[in-house]
């Protein structure tokens, strides 16, 4: 995981994404999974270039379960966006960067 997405676990959840002042991209994922791996440097690369506008974090499932059941994830990757601390639009599998920048890009 690069400088540019956020490391979040359960507790520090809320802080970071339900509080933040700009719109969250929440990436749930864990070290198994091969597409979340594959959507990993798209994530790091449009963090960087979205910064200041939109907040990229990843959750990892297995080391923190609650956030994903609060939300009902069933599968990884799962992406959701928040928005003034609520769910805006939301993505499950893997995708190009460029399908990513425009989702993103739509939901702000």
């Amino acid at each position: 995981m690069g400088a540019a997405t956020v490391a979040v676990t359960d507790a520090t959840f809320d802080a970071e994404v339900r509080q933040s002042d700009i719109p969250v991209v929440v990436d749930f994922w864990a070290e198994w999974c091969g597409p979340c791996r594959q959507i990993g440097p798209a994530l790091e690369e449009l963090a960087t270039e979205l910064a200041g506008k939109v907040k990229i974090v990843k959750v990892n499932v297995d080391e923190n379960p609650d956030s994903p059941a609060v939300l009902g994830v069933r599968g990884i990757p799962a992406l959701f966006l928040f928005k003034d601390g609520q769910v805006v639009s939301n993505k499950i599998g893997a995708a190009p960067k460029a399908a990513l920048a425009n989702w993103i890009n739509a939901a702000i």
